[in-house]
C-alpha cells in the first residue's frame, strides 16, 4: 500500500511529501533554508519539536510559523525568508 501524497507550494516551487508530513520536511526535499538570522545566517530546523524557532516560516500569508509542528496539507503556500 502506497502513502497518500500532498501537494504544496515552496517559493513558488511545487513540492509533493507524504501525507502526516511536517512543512519543514517539504522545505527540505527542495533544498532550502526556512530564514535568514538577523546577521545574514541561514537557518533551518534544529529541534524537530518547536522549542528553537529557527523552523519559522510564512504559510497561507501567515507569519512565524514553526514548519517542523504543522502538518503539510493539500495546496498550502509557503514562503520562506520572509
Amino acid at each position: 500500500m502506497t502513502a497518500r501524497r500532498v501537494h504544496l507550494e515552496v517559493n513558488g516551487q511545487p513540492v509533493e511529501v507524504a501525507e502526516g508530513s511536517s512543512v519543514a520536511a517539504a522545505i527540505a526535499r527542495l533544498g532550502v533554508p526556512c530564514r535568514r538570522s538577523v546577521r545574514g545566517e541561514w537557518r533551518a530546523p534544529l529541534c524537530g519539536m518547536g522549542v528553537c524557532f529557527e523552523c519559522r516560516v510564512r504559510i497561507d500569508g501567515v507569519a512565524q510559523q514553526r514548519s517542523c509542528m504543522l502538518p503539510a496539507r493539500e495546496g498550502m503556500r509557503v514562503h520562506t525568508d520572509d
